[in-house]
């Protein structure tokens, strides 16, 4: 399953710091929360009455939420 991250950020350099001998701060990259941890939280938001209503718990809002997020990164192959 192809999984890739939601928001990656590249690394840099700043300059300006000066901390490093040649004056360079490297800062690197950070990738961030997954796809499919973005699609489960967005699966949760619309699951979530389910859990105001008593039909189900939190454990199984989650579960449902990820099985669904692995559905759309299955649909995104197609």
């Amino acid at each position: 399953m192809n999984n890739p991250p939601a928001f990656p950020r590249a690394g840099y350099t700043d300059t300006s710091s000066g901390t490093l001998p040649d004056g360079d701060e490297v800062i690197s990259h950070n990738d961030g929360m997954t796809l499919r941890d973005y699609f489960a939280a967005k699966a949760m938001q619309a699951l979530s009455h389910f859990t105001a209503n008593g039909a189900w718990s939190s454990g199984d809002v989650s579960a449902h939420a990820y099985d669904l997020a692995d559905a759309m990164l299955k649909a995104r192959k197609q």
